[in-house]
């Protein structure tokens, strides 16, 4: 319990207090945001504010992890590090996104499929990691389940064969970190719009963590023949922390994130946040249920791929004034402040569904 608090307090503190360096010298390398001009009038006031702030989110979070760990003189697991590998690792295919935009002073870095390209490759490499490392009882961080609220027994890639059972759990990885990592990536385009809606979605992992440590079906006085009243999840807890940890580093930077913005998330940090709720949402077994708990990022994804269809089809006509949806509000006249709020409880009352019915789900059984 010490390392789950700790972590929190050390990654926000670290955000909350060292954001301003940052930003200072972000400044000085010139690393400030490019605005496209088709968006909206009021944003053109934004260019040059300071971008690239994910990499002050990644080493709050570092530094909370691996500090709160050791407060209590805990070892990260295999999991824990798992997590932070794909939040590094797409951080790296954003960090190269944001610094090719910047000096080339426009809206566009990475082309789409690039993009998506690093995305694969991290997930990948991830999925082939997260079916090793066993534990003593043979538990590897992930399974080749697809997973609800715990692994679907029947919806297991292995009993395709295992070459191609392992091809498609791969794939099935990698659609669900393109997917999350993305919608992230659309829904910051508002002063701490994205980085309050994963403080809610990275937070309920907290929750959910220390619930599957509590109630494991190797631990004392658990009836392990009754798998839906317990959890087979490798490292429940060191995942509540590292989800600890994120959302304290989150909580320190939306200070600094909340409009008017002095910093952006930037690419760096929307993609390493999403591929950080993908890694949790994996390794916690709750991979189809990521899709409630992160539905804000779905309906502003989802804003962006219909508006797109219906343009094509209707050649040239339009759902919305503008996509992603935040910003199709924003020309209806709203305030970004009540944009962003309003979207703000939207996302909270989805991550409460979400985390309420992982919970219903084990109090029926």
């Amino acid at each position: 319990m010490k390392a789950l608090l700790t972590s929190g307090v050390l990654a926000l503190a670290f955000t909350l207090f060292l954001t301003p360096l940052f930003i200072k010298l972000f400044h000085k390398l010139e690393w400030g945001q490019f605005i496209r001009d088709d968006g909206p009038k009021s944003h053109h006031s934004k260019r040059g504010t300071a971008t690239m702030g994910g990499l002050v989110v990644i080493a709050g979070v570092l530094f909370g992890y691996f500090g709160g760990l050791l407060s209590d003189g805990v070892k990260p697991t295999a999991s824990g590090l798992l997590v932070l590998f794909m939040m590094g690792g797409l951080g790296i295919v954003g960090f190269i996104d944001d610094f090719l935009k910047t000096h080339k002073q426009q809206s566009l870095g990475l082309g789409g499929w690039a993009k998506v390209l690093g995305q694969v490759i991290v997930a990948g490499t991830f999925a082939v990691l997260a079916l090793q490392f066993p534990s003593k009882t043979g538990l590897t961080p992930a399974s080749t389940n697809i997973s609800l609220i715990r692994d679907i027994q029947f919806l297991d890639f292995m009993k395709l064969g295992t070459i191609v059972g392992i091809g498609l759990f791969i794939l099935w990885i990698c659609v669900i970190t393109v997917a999350t990592s993305n919608g992230v990536n659309v829904t910051d385009g508002l002063d701490g719009l994205a980085t309050g809606a994963s403080i809610v979605a990275i937070g309920s992992y907290v929750i959910i963590g220390f619930w599957q440590a509590q109630q494991l079906c190797s631990a004392a006085g658990i009836d392990p023949d009754n798998v839906y009243k317990c959890y087979e999840v490798r490292d429940p807890f060191d995942l509540a922390i590292v989800a600890t940890a994120i959302a304290g580093a989150l909580v320190g930077f939306l200070w600094w994130n909340t409009s008017p913005a002095q910093i952006f998330l930037g690419d760096t940090g929307s993609l390493a946040l999403g591929g950080a709720l993908a890694a949790l949402a994996v390794l916690s077994r709750t991979e189809l249920l990521v899709i409630v708990i992160g539905g804000l990022f779905v309906i502003e994804a989802g804003s962006v791929i219909v508006q797109r269809a219906y343009f094509k089809v209707t050649h040239g006509k339009r759902i919305f004034l503008m996509s992603p949806i935040h910003h199709h509000f924003e020309l209806k006249g709203w305030a970004e402040v009540t944009v962003v709020v309003r979207f703000w409880i939207v996302a909270g009352l989805l991550v409460a569904a979400g985390v309420g019915s992982f919970y219903l789900e084990w109090l029926s059984q």
